[in-house]
């Protein structure tokens, strides 16, 4: 059975940091697509950031550019997100994701949350102002 397991979570003052992180266990996706989501209270499930299987390509939402970075161990086949000058409006529900079909592809691809086929169960983030 595939699990995707985040940590790392938890409450911060803007302007903080935090590190997330997310560990496979029952399938290896090291060379696989890997991104993170977020969800907020109601609203809907959207993309942070993508890696691509050996870490060459990385794609951001322009919110979170300049700020968080994602990165992978393929070795430990996990992958992080680290968010620097963490606001307010970052709280939300983090989510990893893993496209098993692709090693590599495009923003517009890696930012579409149907092309992920297994998914973390969630991690909180909250920022306090």
């Amino acid at each position: 059975q595939v699990q995707l397991v985040e940590t790392g979570g938890g409450l911060v003052q803007a302007g903080g940091s935090l590190r997330l992180s997310c560990a496979t266990s029952g399938r290896t996706f090291r060379n696989n697509v890997r991104a993170w989501f977020r969800q907020a209270p109601g609203k809907e499930r959207d993309f942070v950031a993508a890696i691509s299987g050996n870490g060459g390509a990385t794609y951001y939402e322009d919110s979170v550019k300049g700020r968080f970075t994602i990165s992978r161990d393929n070795a430990k086949d996990t992958v992080f997100l680290q968010m620097n000058s963490l606001k307010p409006e970052d709280t939300a529900v983090y989510y990893c994701a893993v496209d098993s079909r692709y090693y590599t592809g495009s923003y517009q691809r890696a930012s579409n949350f149907h092309n992920y086929d297994y998914w973390g169960q969630g991690t909180q983030v909250t920022v306090s102002s």
